[in-house]
């Protein structure tokens, strides 16, 4: 009999951000489920602070336009400003990622022209049928990014379950103008991230690309 432990380890093991889509819709009551399973999330004072735009058929490809074409304007305008500086072990591994999808991708890594063909690739959700917009109130601040944060990893695991593919993208929150313009999007609510969902081009080479986790030690002290 398989434990629970041994269900979730296999989860974790074989979820992986999807970065080629299927044009197939994920049907409503899976994407229902899959909600209703990110809504067992844990958070502060169980404010539960995430509040969720599910763009499907016609309104992802009028939402991917304007993405698109604020991110190739260059003016990126995030609610929450991204990181100032990758250092140390936090840049190896982000340059490790990023090798790993441009060798997945046979891009070399002074063809600078498909790297940033790529990079663009998010804000057209790679191609998803879906895409949610995960945002928060801005008056709860880091707390309530770093609930949606644990909501985004229950709802990407809640997603593998189903069958679901997805990618968690915070590149789209940096086009806020286009997103609160195309769904209404308050100025009382801080745009956290996206996430690219549906059924994975299985073929496609992005979709080979896997990244490394760093070893217990390398994170973990123990104090006894």
């Amino acid at each position: 009999m398989t434990s629970a432990a041994d269900t979730l380890s296999s989860l974790l093991d074989t979820r992986f951000s999807c970065r080629a889509f299927l044009t197939k819709q994920v049907p409503r009551e899976d994407i229902e489920r899959m909600l209703q399973m990110g809504q067992r999330t844990a958070s502060w004072c169980n404010s539960q602070p995430w509040q969720v735009h599910i763009v499907s058929g016609d309104a992802t490809n009028r939402l991917r336009d304007a993405v698109y074409a604020q991110a190739t304007s260059g003016n990126m305008d995030p609610d929450i400003p991204g990181p100032a500086e990758y250092r140390g072990a936090y840049a190896e591994r982000r340059r490790g990622a990023g090798y790993a999808l441009y060798n997945a991708l046979g891009i070399a890594r002074d063809d600078y022209q498909r790297r940033t063909e790529q990079m663009l690739e998010n804000y057209r959700f790679f191609g998803a049928p879906h895409v949610a917009i995960i945002t928060s109130d801005k008056a709860l601040g880091v707390y309530g990014a770093v609930d949606c944060g644990g909501y985004v990893s229950t709802l990407l695991l809640a997603a593998e379950s189903l069958g679901i593919a997805a990618v968690p993208q915070a590149a789209v929150a940096m086009t806020a103008t286009a997103l609160r313009r195309e769904l209404n999007i308050g100025d009382d609510r801080d745009i956290v991230c996206a996430i690219s969902f549906g059924y994975a081009d299985e073929a496609h080479p992005a979709n080979a690309c896997r990244t490394n986790r760093a070893a217990l030690d390398e994170t973990v002290e123990w104090v006894d």
